[in-house]
């Protein structure tokens, strides 16, 4: 297990380090296709509520999909965290809303209702084949994943060199539904 985390922590590093050195137009780039590959499969379902993650270090922007789902009547949530080690809280979120610091300085909304969104957006540090996704080391989308009933749709989103042979994934990790990078959506 020790091996596993010293692996992971590794790999993390080397991976954000790679996101954040990539030069903004290509990454641009393939936000724009991330950006066609999501509206693909959120455009034709009927509207509910969904999690997006607000963009940290690289990640995808998906804050102009997002306007344009609250425009067609879907109800968007951020992820919180309340308690470390914990599962996170997905409270609503609206443009204009009130924003504060969260863990890492990523704003969260300040109110807003708790929900429990039908679908969810996570980014993706890393991933591999079988759907399992290195994320920023806390835990937070796995522990939420694994108590969350029904469980909700979870939607990987990240960039393709991030695809890794595996992550080790260990008996916490949980799988996800999809992922989607630049070069396409894997199920």
């Amino acid at each position: 297990m020790d091996d596993v985390a010293a692996w992971r922590k590794e790999r993390r590093a080397e991976l954000i380090a790679r996101r954040q050195a990539t030069d903004p137009a290509l990454r641009a780039a393939w936000s724009a296709e991330i950006e066609r590959h999501l509206r693909s499969l959120l455009m034709r379902e009927t509207p509910r509520t969904l999690s997006f993650y607000w963009p940290f270090r690289g990640e995808f922007d998906a804050r102009r999909l997002i306007g344009d789902l609250l425009a067609q009547g879907w109800r968007v949530a951020l992820p919180v965290v309340i308690e470390k080690k914990r599962p996170l809280q997905f409270r609503l979120w609206t443009p204009g809303a009130a924003m504060e610091d969260g863990v890492w300085n990523i704003p969260v909304p300040r109110d807003g209702a708790a929900v429990t969104p039908e679908l969810v957006l996570a980014p993706l540090v890393g991933f591999d084949e079988q759907r399992y996704r290195l994320g920023y080391g806390g835990g937070y989308f796995d522990r939420t994943l694994a108590v969350l009933d029904p469980r909700p749709l979870a939607i990987g989103i990240g960039f393709e060199f991030s695809r890794l042979e595996t992550i080790y994934p260990q008996a916490f990790d949980q799988r996800f539904d999809i992922i989607v990078t630049e070069a396409g959506i894997r199920r």
